[in-house]
């Protein structure tokens, strides 16, 4: 029988991560070559993968010195070239399968644990992706593909640049697959890859980005469930509701495939022909929004709950907003093309661990703020902080997880910060200047 105490997942991670790390088969799985992690090093396959989860702003020498004083060891004379060798002998693809066994496959075992939350019985997964600046370095360019920048007076300089696209349970804020590839591949191609990981039981949310008949065509024939928001010139009867300008409308058509992609949807056998509702809502901004979905029953999905519904697809947003801002995403701690995907993989590991851990935390903060004027939660800049502090005991100690645990909660509920859901901020796109500004001196991020 499943242990549904909402502390479960916590134990179970925990537990399945420190015996992961520990596993012979799982070094030799994911070490660059068959003599790496073989000589006693400082850098064993445990402490490399340590030390890219305690990932910090600070230098590599000062990081070191303070990783190793955390672990017992003195080890002064120890350099960033060495911790840059020992890297060369680790895959990224550890963090990749740390994520699936120790976080994905514990949350999602069971479907009625009462920490899961759900919509209507539904995961709600957002699709979407963000392009992300690399350092300038030839080979990243060539791996990645480059960015060009232009000014008034034409080309003046190209960046490396990559996409990353991430399949996230906003509601349990989890991330179930991440994509990190050359940026000249598509949101779209990459959403396809997605859907392939989709469950029954999931909904898709997808911004406007989606909205195109060949993908919506291969959610409706593999039987996955989509919710999608659409542009007025997307299709007539979406620019038909448009101009009618009034919420609450939902109109099930079938939609036929457009003639410029009729070859291709016929090449990859989609059918040519779906059906699908179209859903009208009303910002609190005055601006009216037309969704498309598969959810034809009006009895089970009455229109009135996809505003809030696709409300939800914001998650994914704030999540990317994390990754980069938080958790520092593009501060990348080496220059070659496994390095960048170590920091990469290494970071979503970090923010899904969070996710678990702070569980119980905001589950007592919500609790204690009933009778407060607005509620409370975990503020991530303390969680992240405080998770990276503790990795070392967390996940390679001897200390009971309970004990590291309860230490970790007391410094999440210490300095809560306030949730006001009423609150809108106008969006104002900022000059170069104040981005810059904002960037260098404002901006913080944790450990």
């Amino acid at each position: 029988m499943q242990n549904t105490h909402p502390l479960s997942w916590i134990n179970d991670t925990i537990t399945q991560t420190r015996q992961l790390i520990d596993e012979e088969g799982f070094c030799h799985k994911h070490r660059a070559h068959d003599k790496a992690f073989k000589r006693k090093r400082h850098f064993t396959f445990v402490n490399s993968i340590l030390f890219l989860l305690q990932k910090t702003v600070r230098s590599i020498q000062l990081h070191l010195h303070s990783f190793f004083e955390t672990l017992g060891q003195a080890v002064p004379g120890l350099t960033p070239s060495a911790w840059s060798q020992a890297r060369l002998k680790l895959r990224y693809t550890a963090f990749v399968e740390l994520n699936e066994a120790a976080v994905v496959k514990v949350v999602y075992r069971d479907r009625k644990h009462p920490a899961l939350q759900l919509w209507k019985g539904h995961r709600l997964l957002a699709i979407d992706s963000s392009l992300v600046r690399l350092p300038n370095k030839e080979a990243l360019g060539q791996e990645f593909g480059w960015a060009e920048c232009n000014n008034q007076q034409g080309e003046c300089g190209r960046y490396p640049q990559a996409r990353l696209s991430v399949l996230t349970d906003v509601l349990n804020r989890i991330a179930l697959q991440t994509f990190f590839e050359p940026w000249s591949k598509g949101e779209r191609e990459l959403a396809l890859s997605h859907v392939q990981r989709l469950e029954p039981w999931d909904l898709a949310l997808l911004d406007r980005g989606f909205a195109e008949y060949k993908l919506w065509a291969y959610l409706v024939r593999a039987e996955r469930r989509f919710v999608c928001r659409c542009q007025a010139s997307s299709f007539g009867i979406v620019n038909g509701l448009f101009k009618e300008n009034q919420a609450g409308r939902s109109v099930v058509v079938e939609l036929r495939v457009p003639q410029a992609q009729l070859a291709e949807v016929r090449a990859a056998g989609l059918p040519e022909v779906i059906t699908l509702r179209f859903v009208t809502v009303r910002l609190q901004t005055g601006e009216l929004e037309v969704l498309a979905t598969n959810l034809l029953d009006e009895a089970v999905y009455p229109t009135e709950d996809f505003a809030e519904l696709y409300h939800c697809r914001w998650g994914i947003e704030t999540f990317y907003g994390l990754l980069k801002g938080r958790l520092d995403l593009g501060n990348f701690t080496g220059l070659s093309a496994e390095a960048v995907r170590q920091d990469v993989y290494a970071t979503v590991f970090v923010s899904d661990l969070e996710s678990i851990l702070i569980g119980p935390a905001n589950e007592k903060l919500e609790q204690h703020s009933q009778a407060l004027k607005h509620p409370q939660q975990v503020n991530h800049a303390v969680s992240f902080h405080a998770i990276k502090t503790h990795i070392i005991v967390l996940l390679a100690s001897q200390e009971p997880i309970a004990q590291v645990v309860h230490k970790l909660e007391q410094l999440f509920l210490a300095n809560p910060t306030t949730v006001r859901p009423q609150r809108t901020v106008p969006r104002k796109k900022p000059s170069a200047w104040r981005s810059y500004y904002y960037q260098r001196n404002i901006r913080k991020a944790v450990f």
